[in-house]
């Protein structure tokens, strides 16, 4: 059965051996391409989030516990908030970072590189006052001058914010006693009654904003002017607190509250990877989409209410939902076929031609086997032309041995049939050359006896 097998019309191992330089040259031109034209997804990424008990620190949390499910480590970068976290994407320090509406403008955005993933939730202005016996209820931001506020640590959204509102009033700067401690620290200090009010810039969900809503003596100012803010700064919107959605048995608050928020939007430098982008946005779907204190179900998160241009992969999702490959296979499985049509274009670009190579090289090594024989019959014809008259037999007859040993050694070779012709043709050149030799053994023959008589 082997020697069946031995004889064939093809020869596997010989196509392989010469198909195995443009294999390697292909695969390693698709593995470039897979890695350098479209490189896989980092493993970590740098969410800037915000202060200490601040809803951007808790939803922070939250985008890492979703990403580390589909094993992408998000480190927590802590702030001042909005206008810190603007800074350090602007440096390169984070990838991704809450950003407050109104802290910029698409010109600025574009020229700097940063893109937004969609607006996440409103986060009004509270603005939280100390009540005091005897004193009427402020009504007016006019009426805070000469009172301890403290605006926010510099690098918060609510400072720029606040000033601008009061600006709107006519309150000149220094005509508010200003403090810029962190929200931990001044809620203690309002609490202690070191300072008469505070502002923050949050979504309810921060805990602070829980404890200072329920908290005696604390009162929340209601801006009965909110439409109007809404229209002087468009980035802002018009929402309203509902009574008792604090607590209903409390009925705290005991009525509607008018407030004038900006939105909160997850931004991101332009070279932040497409699929992380996919990633942070699924992950905003569903921290954000739920009903809440000021958002109906579904309106977050969204392409709207963003001053930034928003990432094409983003606006994708928002019309389409998740990639096609994403919602039935694991996010790496199906971010590593949707790079797969990189190698696709490798292969089309490169196996055709190459592919051309492979036949010519296959036919020179099977032909080869035979070919190097020549070289060996030539060199047997060579010494016999060259051989000195004095030791002709000699010469003949070593050459005729010679000649033996190479048609031993022909006789082992192992080529495809389909190539026999060359083989054939090779014996018979040999048994041609050997039949000269014993031509001209036969001339030198009678000389050499004549030489032995005389």
């Amino acid at each position: 059965m082997s020697k069946i097998l031995k004889f064939t019309q093809f020869s596997v191992r010989d196509l392989f051996v010469a198909a195995a330089p443009t294999i390697a040259l292909i695969a390693g031109v698709c593995l470039l391409a897979y890695w350098l034209v479209d490189p896989a997804p980092p493993r970590t990424v740098r969410l800037a989030t915000g202060q200490e008990n601040s809803a951007y620190e808790e939803f922070g949390k939250k985008y890492a516990a979703a990403l580390a499910k589909h094993g992408v480590k998000v480190t927590l970068v802590p702030s001042a908030g909005s206008g810190e976290n603007l800074k350090r994407l602007r440096a390169g320090e984070v990838d991704i970072a809450f950003v407050q509406s109104g802290s910029t403008n698409e010109e600025a955005a574009e020229r700097e590189g940063l893109t937004s993933l969609g607006s996440l939730f409103v986060e009004p202005l509270w603005l939280f006052l100390r009540e005091t016996k005897g004193k009427p209820p402020i009504t007016q931001l006019t009426q805070l001058k000469g009172l301890k506020i403290n605006y926010g640590p510099k690098g918060a959204g609510a400072p720029r914010l606040f000033r601008q509102v009061l600006e709107l009033n006519g309150v000149e700067k220094g005509e508010v006693e200003r403090f810029s401690l962190a929200n931990t620290p001044a809620t203690v200090e309002l609490l202690e009654g070191r300072i008469d009010g505070l502002v923050f810039t949050s979504a309810p969900e921060a805990p602070l904003i829980q404890m200072l809503l329920q908290t005696p003596g604390i009162k929340l100012f209601n801006f009965n002017q909110a439409e109007a803010y809404a229209r002087k700064l468009p980035f802002l919107t018009h929402v309203v607190l509902p009574q008792g959605i604090v607590d209903l048995g409390r009925d705290i608050p005991a009525e509607d509250y008018n407030l004038i928020a900006p939105t909160a939007t997850l931004v991101a430098r332009d070279d932040l990877h497409p699929a992380l982008t996919d990633l942070f946005v699924q992950a905003a779907s569903s921290i954000h989409s739920g009903a809440g204190w000021f958002s109906q179900q579904g309106q977050f998160p969204s392409a709207k209410y963003t001053e930034i241009p928003v990432d094409a992969e983003a606006a994708k999702y928002y019309k389409s939902g998740p990639p096609l490959l994403q919602r039935y296979m694991t996010f790496w499985l199906a971010n590593f076929f949707d790079r797969m049509w990189v190698v696709v274009v490798a292969l089309g670009a490169l196996i055709l031609p190459l592919s051309k190579v492979v036949p010519p090289l296959y036919v020179w090594r099977i032909r080869s086997r035979v070919y190097r024989w020549y070289g060996q019959l030539r060199a047997v014809e060579q010494a016999v032309e060259e051989a000195p008259e004095a030791s002709r037999m000699q010469v003949y007859e070593a050459q005729l041995q010679r000649l033996n040993e190479i048609e031993d050694l022909v006789n082992q070779v192992s080529i495809p049939l389909s190539f026999a012709d060359g083989l054939y043709g090779l014996r018979s050149h040999i048994q041609f050359v050997r039949k000269r030799i014993q031509f001209l053994m036969g001339e030198s023959a009678p000389a050499v006896d004549e030489a032995v008589a005389v």
